[in-house]
């Protein structure tokens, strides 16, 4: 499995208002629920492990039951449906959209990697009042057919009311399947690129509904990752990400 430790820096300001739809009642879908829509703008590496970099744009989508407001919430955090949540413990599904790597500039004569995703299930608690662990379990569909799994903790302090900063350790770790798809170079895309053959293994190495948020994350890529010749011969090890993140909660009843 691969490691990548970061440490993301994000200052985020709240602003304000509310929705609501109409309520139901007698299931476990009925009651009052949440949807987080927002998106995120970047500049990091063109590829995972590359050394130039490019503007790109994620989403943000979070579903879950209402309850007492989260404590915190990361940029990080993946697309998550909360089947558990008291506002101290969360738990439930997650998943993660994964784009197309094409076979262009440093990565000619490399196999493309296809669109896909990843969907597993996540849980996080509040160690301390200050102080967010949280942990995901993704299995890949489609891009590639490997587990990543996300280990992160994050510390905040709310500067004012409207204002936070926070900041953490994170370590992701993936099979042998994720590794081969992202950093294995066979003896066809050897001959056809000019890198060395690499065949990797696994290793085990607010409360408003509004928000904005700059950041900036640095990540070292460890373990089969940075022994990948791609890494070594076209990319580069440290990896920096900056970029700013807007989402809008909208509070809604079934």
């Amino acid at each position: 499995m691969r490691i990548v430790g970061t440490i993301p820096l994000v200052l985020a300001s709240g602003l304000m208002a509310v929705t609501s739809a109409q309520a139901g009642e007698g299931s476990w879908i009925s009651g009052d629920w949440y949807l987080t829509l927002g998106a995120t703008g970047l500049v990091a590496p063109n590829f995972e492990g590359g050394k130039k970099y490019m503007l790109s744009a994620q989403p943000i989508i979070s579903l879950g039951k209402a309850g007492p407001e989260a404590r915190f919430t990361s940029r990080n955090d993946n697309i998550s449906l909360a089947l558990i949540d008291d506002g101290s413990v969360r738990a439930g599904l997650t998943g993660k959209f994964l784009f197309s790597r094409s076979s262009k500039d440093e990565l000619q004569g490399l196999d493309p990697v296809r669109w896909g995703g990843e969907v597993g299930g996540f849980f996080e608690f509040y160690p301390l009042d200050w102080v967010r662990a949280r942990a995901e379990l993704r299995h890949g569909i489609r891009a590639h057919n490997g587990f990543v799994a996300d280990i992160a903790a994050d510390a905040f302090y709310d500067v004012t009311p409207t204002v936070r900063i926070s900041g953490g350790p994170r370590v992701s770790f993936a099979s042998a399947g994720y590794f081969d798809a992202y950093y294995g170079v066979n003896a066809t895309e050897a001959a056809a690129s000019g890198l060395s053959e690499y065949h990797p293994g696994g290793t085990w190495k607010v409360t408003e509904p509004m928000t904005a948020s700059v950041f900036t994350e640095y990540s070292r890529l460890m373990g089969p990752a940075a022994d990948s010749s791609l890494v070594k011969e076209r990319g580069d090890r440290d990896q920096w990400t900056v970029g700013v993140s807007t989402t809008y909660r909208f509070n809604f009843s079934m």
